[in-house]
């Protein structure tokens, strides 16, 4: 009986976890489409965050946010928290934002899990349909 009390939590365990954007995810070069960055994306206090953890580009590595504001100014993009303070709403991560490093601009911002490793990331300024979307890959 134990042994299918746990079998069954078990497989509970994993069915959330695979629903979950928590985890490392792949960012891709809009324009290259080469992989840029790893983000390692997890939950505080009931919000959605998300953190540069390594940039996979030999010739990003050691570059600073010089076009941000405020605290991020002139910071390691490595290690940077890009996506800040969503929550979830109807399966939907929003109401949060999104900083670009390499523009240094600010969005609003909504995440969606397309497939159990697929991240559909938007940003955008004011109305979702002034921006732009990236799918980003979760990190085997």
């Amino acid at each position: 009986m134990v042994k299918y009390l746990v079998l069954i939590y078990l497989l509970f365990t994993y069915s959330t976890q695979s629903n979950s954007v928590e985890g490392i995810w792949i960012t891709k070069d809009d324009i290259t489409g080469r992989e840029k960055s790893e983000v390692l994306i997890y939950k505080n206090n009931g919000k959605l965050y998300g953190k540069i953890v390594n940039l996979l580009l030999p010739e990003d590595k050691g570059k600073l946010c010089t076009k941000c504001k405020g605290e991020n100014k002139n910071k390691p993009i490595e290690g940077m928290i890009i996506l800040n303070d969503l929550i979830l709403e109807d399966e939907v991560w929003e109401d949060g934002t999104i900083i670009d490093p390499k523009s240094g601009k600010i969005y609003d911002c909504y995440l969606s899990l397309e497939k159990q490793n697929v991240l559909k990331v938007r940003g955008y300024l004011g109305f979702s349909l002034l921006g732009r979307t990236q799918i980003w890959k979760r990190k085997n």
